[in-house]
């Protein structure tokens, strides 16, 4: 092999006929190393190649990719180092397999040169032990040291001599991709790079996730219904029956589908949503199930489609009740059969699929009418939950309140804010027609309007830009009026929660600031779905 030495001035320093070894090396980065294999020609090339992308990194405040090198062969450590180094990349060593699992622990890598020869463990056991404990449940995952879990890091085997068993037996244990000794440079930098686009790749996808993952995280809610609610959503998740989702637009059923989805056992699984109301018939059957090549004018090649896509996840159809009544057979032998064949196809594809359906709609009249099959919907309604309206669940607005002013202005960008008093009053005697859909839309507006710190009663605008009272209606009566029950555990809703929230929940206090017994509190507290806690 064929090896020259350069400055970065590009004279050359060294130029000999035999494999360098580690103290042909100088220090210093004023030093740039070629491993060639006989073409004159090629050094030249590699040489430009190679200072551009280390000036790139050097100019750039980015992070560099991190790599082990796992090899008992000082010199080659030496060597990789050296070239790793030149490519712009941070480099680790190990001498042995078990400090390659021990600096994989601490160090995170992005990636591991691991030579299969090393002395305690091989390379081999090294690559089984990762593949274990990435197959190992939760609590025992590859931990590092502050405490996060690790990613699997991509790992690349280097073995002497070509050997195809060994190289063979490394991709089985879950090698990317191997290198034979000596080294092509050529081939492990056109390696590393596409080890590397992997990995961002990845590192995005998972960004992804917790970006999705964060903005339906949180279920808000202290009322009594919304505990029952929420303990029967976590009773059902490990289950893989079909969830039907009931309640007014807005009361939060994707929210709720979401939840359900992290806490089942297909929460590693992708998340498909389909509004069936988006879409016309045939682009609905299109975007669920997906269309061969040539089955129609435009199907210039095969698509797969959101259910396909979501095999070991969960699919949530959103608006279930105005799925066409020509499709509902197609979904019903769906659920039944666990598979279907493609627009224009005829071959059966199997997935492992839970359903989550949702309606805001009467699926009862649906099926008196004629929109809705009745198989269908015993199908469906395997496992039911409704979501009460924000009317039957005002002792939760004050939290709801809070968690939405403090996610706007994080998502604005503007000082923290808070609601006075007059404006969490107002919030209680509005009737939320569009229930916490409409809520969090008038927040977002008031921290948008709102010049100062608090925001008050007229910034949300509720009288003004509020529905007026025939939209708030519940039925065809062109002047609705509240029942006087209705209007009164409102008010005296309202009414504990300040007392509450003024003397730091503590009832006989309360008690005392609305000049009632304390036993009478106490009472109506359970009565209106008040918690004996603060929230949190």
């Amino acid at each position: 092999m064929f090896a020259k030495i350069y400055s970065e001035s590009g004279l050359p320093l060294l130029s000999c006929n035999r494999q360098l070894r580690g103290n042909d090396l100088r220090s210093g980065r004023d030093i740039v190393v070629m491993i060639l294999t006989g073409f004159p020609d090629t050094d030249v090339c590699v040489r430009s190649r190679i200072r551009s992308k280390a000036d790139r990194t050097d100019e750039g405040n980015t992070m560099k990719a991190k790599v082990l090198i796992v090899d008992d062969d000082v010199d080659t450590g030496v060597l990789l180092h050296q070239r790793l180094e030149m490519l712009g990349y941070e480099s680790i060593s190990a001498q042995d397999g078990a400090q390659a699992l021990e600096q994989i622990q601490q160090e995170s890598p992005d990636v591991v040169l691991l030579d299969l020869e090393l002395p305690k463990f091989s390379g081999i056991e090294v690559l089984r032990q990762l593949r274990g404990r990435k197959n190992q449940s939760q609590s025992t995952k590859l931990m590092s040291s502050a405490g996060y879990q690790l990613v699997r890091p991509f790992v690349i085997v280097m073995t002497a001599y070509g050997s195809v068993d060994d190289a063979v037996e490394a991709m089985k244990c879950g090698a990317y991709d191997f290198l034979t000794k000596p080294f092509d440079f050529d081939h492990l930098e056109m390696v590393m790079q596409r080890v590397l686009e992997q990995t961002a790749l990845l590192k995005e996808v998972k960004f992804l996730r917790e970006e999705v993952n964060y903005r339906y995280a949180k279920i808000v809610g202290e009322s009594q219904k919304m505990k029952d609610v929420l303990f029967m959503a976590e009773q059902i998740a490990s289950s893989k029956e079909t969830v039907l989702l009931l309640g007014e637009t807005g009361t939060g059923k994707d929210i709720l589908a979401r939840s359900i989805h992290r806490w089942s056992r297909q929460c590693d699984g992708p998340f498909m949503a389909v509004n069936c109301s988006a879409f016309p018939e045939t682009l609905l059957e299109n975007e669920l199930f997906g269309h061969e090549k040539g089955a129609f004018t435009g199907a210039t090649e095969m698509k797969a489609g959101k259910i396909e896509a979501a095999d070991g996840g969960t699919v949530f159809l959103d608006e279930i009740g105005d799925m066409p009544i020509q499709l509902q057979g197609r979904l019903l032998r769906l659920l039944q059969d666990q598979e279907f064949h493609r627009v224009g196809g005829t071959k059966s594809i199997k997935v492992n699929v839970r359903f989550i359906a949702a309606t805001n709609k009467d699926l009862q009249k649906g099926i008196t009418s004629g929109t809705f099959r009745e198989d269908l919907f015993f199908r469906l309604n395997i496992l039911p939950i409704t979501l009460p309206p924000l009317r039957e669940r005002m002792t939760d607005i004050p939290e709801l309140a809070k968690y939405f002013v403090i996610r706007h202005c994080r998502h604005t960008k503007c000082p923290g804010k808070t609601l006075s008093s007059s404006a969490l009053e107002a919030m209680m005697h509005y009737h939320w027609p569009g229930n916490i859909r409409e809520l969090e839309s008038v927040l977002a507006r008031a921290v948008i309007l709102s010049a100062e710190e608090t925001i008050t009663a007229e910034n949300l605008r509720l009288e003004n830009g509020g529905p007026t009272k025939k939209e708030c209606r519940v039925d065809d009566d062109d002047d609705y009026i509240p029942p006087f029950k209705e209007s009164l555990d409102r008010h005296s809703r309202f009414l504990l929660i300040q007392a509450l929230t003024q003397t730091g929940w503590n009832q006989s206090k309360a008690a005392e600031v609305l000049q009632i017994h304390r036993s009478y509190f106490v009472r109506l507290m359970k009565r209106l779905g008040i918690s004996s806690t603060p929230p949190s």
